[in-house]
């Protein structure tokens, strides 16, 4: 398709265009008014026991520990974690957070501190989802020493290093408003060119059809007369002899 036979498809079909423009505003609109989020973000550790030999617990913060952790999260993120999470009363956008000493790639999990996070419209909501996530965490951490019968002078704790505390959420309005317009006109320029294709070939196929009717017409016509003819040459016949 050259230039000058996409600009006219495109002037064809200028009422799909006015539609995709108007979808496109009402995108823009969402993006520049979003609906308020706020992030609720707090930060857990979890303890080794006191010992005599190292009575400071922060000073004795073993990988070890972090892997029982990340196992802990684990249990939290699998179907049946997701379920008690439910039904404890979690809801909306949330995430457990290990800290990662290595990189993406290569994640090194060897400080056992977790970031919880929750993210929703209401700030005191967001506070109270992750305080009752750290729960279900502390339950967990409860259950799996239980399990290994660790006797209370021995057990792990969890601690809360940081509160949680909701703040507003800003993303960057200009990334998003370019990029609705952007898949807006695409888009708007995609379904124009469809549908003036989807009615030129609907009108060829008319046409098509209309020709055909044409060319039957002369045919049954010519038939006509000639069975016509036939019979009266028939008749005169019958009645000369």
């Amino acid at each position: 398709m050259s230039p000058d036979e996409l600009v006219r498809a495109l002037l064809r079909r200028w009422y799909v265009l006015a539609l995709a423009m108007l979808l496109t505003l009402a995108g823009c609109y969402h993006v520049l008014r979003p609906t308020q989020l706020y992030l609720s973000s707090a930060v857990i550790v979890l303890k080794p026991p006191v010992t005599g030999n190292q009575p400071n617990q922060f000073a004795n913060l073993q990988p070890t520990l972090a892997a029982v952790s990340y196992a802990v999260i684990q249990q939290m993120e699998s179907p049946a974690g997701v379920r008690e999470l439910t039904a404890a009363g979690v809801h909306g956008t949330y995430h457990l957070v290990p800290r990662n000493s290595g990189t993406s790639a290569t994640p090194k999990y060897l400080i056992p501190t977790v970031q919880v996070q929750s993210e929703l419209t209401d700030p005191a909501e967001a506070d109270r989802i992750v305080q009752k996530i750290i729960g279900v965490y502390g339950v967990h951490v409860q259950s799996l020493q239980a399990e290994h019968r660790i006797t209370a002078a021995s057990a792990m704790s969890v601690d809360l290093l940081v509160p949680p505390n909701a703040v507003a959420v800003h993303g960057t309005k200009s990334r998003g408003l370019v990029g609705t317009l952007l898949l807006g006109g695409l888009c708007g320029v995609l379904a124009a060119l469809w549908t003036d294709r989807y009615a030129l070939r609907r009108r060829r196929r008319r046409q098509d059809a209309a020709d055909g009717t044409e060319h039957q017409m002369p045919r049954r016509s010519q038939d006509f007369h000639q069975n016509h003819s036939r019979t009266r040459s028939t008749t005169a016949e019958s009645t000369s002899g």
